[in-house]
């Protein structure tokens, strides 16, 4: 069962986002049925939310998942810790994409869940998003599956570092960082950087060991604790609602699996389609951050 659903009038909606709701008033009712549908499947249940890059994708951060999303290679762990030339291309570029996030700001949707939450119609948020918009939009209850980037940790001792310190450090050793334009993000997410041999990436102050963003590369495993957690949550709750992701990583796969064995109603948001749609009761052909919010209007 499917359905372009779009809040109704007075639903919280993010301001940056384009009109998009249905010319023809008909649409509009049987959209808004479907979403009363929605509350009405999760009114009283205990509710865990699984999210992913669609749902940050209203607040100015690229779903490059999404249909339309340039093909990119992302970086693996292995050639992260072997190869020193694309750690210095990487670190270039994840410094543009920090200041990325920390220039964006939580949307509709983060907020609703923060409501949601607060009056106990959902338990809490799993995220694959690695941006803490969550954290920052106030939810309390969030298992942040692959990390996030406002830390860094080091891969020989273990010590974590706010992200701001260590940004620092690297604009103090890279002043061609702080005018943009010397460095050049490609379409695979990777970075062009004018004088790569002459880059200097930070080291541990503890140790001198490499520093690694806190976020989980394509090679890495989700931190035992962190998956167990999220685990938890799932174990616990007697709806999954699945929002901006479109499952193409593992970790989601394996929540929504638990799920499933558990014969929980398991609902999907998202625009285009996910690898759990066929074991849904209800996909939603919509965006996460509106859809959110008419939930939340009808829940809260």
């Amino acid at each position: 069962m499917t359905a372009d659903l779009f809040p109704p009038a007075g639903t919280l909606v993010d301001p940056g986002a384009p009109d998009t709701a249905p010319a023809d008033p008909a649409a509009q009712a049987a959209a808004r049925a479907e979403l009363d549908a929605l509350a009405d499947l999760l009114r009283g249940r205990q509710t865990v939310v699984l999210t992913g890059a669609g749902l940050s994708t209203d607040s100015g951060i690229p779903d490059y998942r999404g249909e339309g999303a340039p093909q990119r290679t992302p970086m693996t762990f292995q050639t992260f810790v072997s190869n020193e030339r694309a750690r210095k291309r990487y670190w270039a570029g994840s410094h543009l994409g920090w200041r990325h996030f920390r220039a964006a700001q939580p949307n509709a949707g983060h907020a609703s869940l923060v409501r949601l939450e607060a009056t106990g119609a959902i338990s809490g948020v799993v995220t694959q998003n690695v941006d803490g918009l969550h954290t920052r939009a106030g939810s309390r209850h969030v298992v942040e599956l692959h990390g996030s980037m406002d830390r860094v940790i080091c891969l020989v001792c273990g010590q974590a570092f706010g992200r701001d310190s260590v940004a620092e450090r690297l604009e103090a050793s890279n002043p061609s960082l702080r005018t943009p334009e010397a460095v050049r993000i490609a379409p695979d997410g990777d970075a062009d950087v004018e004088d790569i041999d002459s880059f200097s990436i930070p080291a541990c102050t503890v140790c001198d060991g490499m520093l690694k963003p806190n976020v989980v590369f394509f090679g890495e495993l989700v931190p035992t604790e962190r998956f167990t957690a999220a685990q938890s949550l799932v174990q616990a709750a007697e709806a999954l609602v699945i929002a901006g992701s479109s499952l193409a990583v593992n970790s989601g796969i394996r929540l929504l699996e638990q799920a499933r064995r558990r014969k929980l109603p398991i609902v999907v948001i998202n625009r285009g389609v996910t690898k759990g749609d066929g074991r849904a009761v209800l996909k939603l052909e919509a965006g996460a951050s509106e859809t959110l919010a008419g939930l939340a209007d009808r829940l809260c």
